[in-house]
């Protein structure tokens, strides 16, 4: 049931996931270089902490949400597959453009679900959609420097997994539909789609990196401080952004209507930046710059036509 009346506090607790969920970026930046974390590894950790810590709460809290009908397994394992696409891509993203070039870039996706949408199930393609869709498209050509031939001959690999992870990330959304449809409780949705990614992302390992994390962090080139601290970084980046974020998102919902929830978490690319100038020192070009308006303002515009 959505709220009669929007109240300040669902604003403000929307604004707070929106915060901590920009901040992912910034914590596998941050994992990569200093710990030279394979990202591979790092995306099969945090979603089996991920899916290992919503076990052990809804365990704890509401049982009835870890069963999984038979009908839905199949597309379980295939939300998962995509999820573990997507992280595989995204932090290879983060790794090859930065964190505020990477999550600016997964905000292509709202234009990509909308023509995905359209192509294959026939959804309303209006002139906001195509309008939102040459928005964020010319946004991403700015900010990945893909107009320029040069940024192609340094950093193809690059552009090509950033926008290719925007891409993904519609297929998954398109598949939250899907799961929404089906009657599937979101915590329920979260957990499977979780521990199916962990357990394709797992068999993505190579032998040698899959004990990285004991056998480098512990005994290898830094030491047992340092194993704690990039271990405690981790976790944190598995249970705050991903669960703090996602938990307090669905808590704002019982204040906001979802549209208005929705609208708020358009701030994410906006925010990242600022914690990557704060945090890693990066700074975007003025194309960048505009590259990035252009793609809040058509996800901004997607939103709205939804409403």
């Amino acid at each position: 049931m959505h709220p009669s009346r929007p109240s300040p506090r669902g604003y403000l607790i929307a604004l707070v996931a929106t915060a901590i969920w920009s901040s992912t970026a910034i914590f596998i930046s941050y994992l990569t270089t200093r710990f030279h974390i394979p990202s591979l590894v790092l995306a099969f950790w945090r979603d089996l902490i991920v899916a290992g810590a919503l076990f052990v709460l809804l365990a704890l809290v509401a049982p009835p949400l870890l069963r999984l009908g038979r009908r839905n397994m199949l597309f379980f394992v295939f939300y998962g597959f995509v999820l573990a696409a997507f992280h595989a891509l995204w932090m290879s993203s983060v790794v090859l453009n930065g964190a505020a070039v990477a999550t600016v870039l997964v905000y292509s996706s709202p234009a990509f679900t909308a023509l995905i949408g359209w192509r294959l199930w026939g959804e309303r393609l209006d002139a906001f959609k195509l309008s939102a869709l040459v928005l964020s498209i010319a946004g991403c050509v700015f900010v990945s420097g893909a107009y320029d031939r040069a940024a192609w001959q340094v950093n193809p690999v690059g552009i090509s997994i950033g926008l290719a992870t925007g891409l993904v990330f519609a297929v998954y959304s398109l598949l939250g539909k899907g799961s929404s449809r089906r009657g599937v409780n979101p915590w329920t949705a979260t957990f499977y789609s979780f521990a199916f990614a962990a357990a394709f992302l797992l068999l993505a390992q190579r032998p040698d990196t899959i004990s990285w994390l004991s056998r480098s962090l512990a005994a290898g080139s830094i030491g047992r401080n340092e194993a704690a601290l990039g271990w405690g970084i981790l976790v944190l980046l598995a249970v705050g952004p991903t669960l703090g974020g996602y938990g307090l998102y669905t808590v704002s919902l019982t204040h906001l209507p979802a549209t208005t929830a929705n609208l708020i978490t358009t701030l994410e690319p906006a925010l990242t930046p600022v914690w990557a100038f704060f945090f890693l020192g990066e700074r975007l070009t003025i194309t960048q710059l505009l590259g990035g308006c252009l793609v809040l303002a058509g996800v901004v515009l997607l939103r709205l036509s939804e409403a």
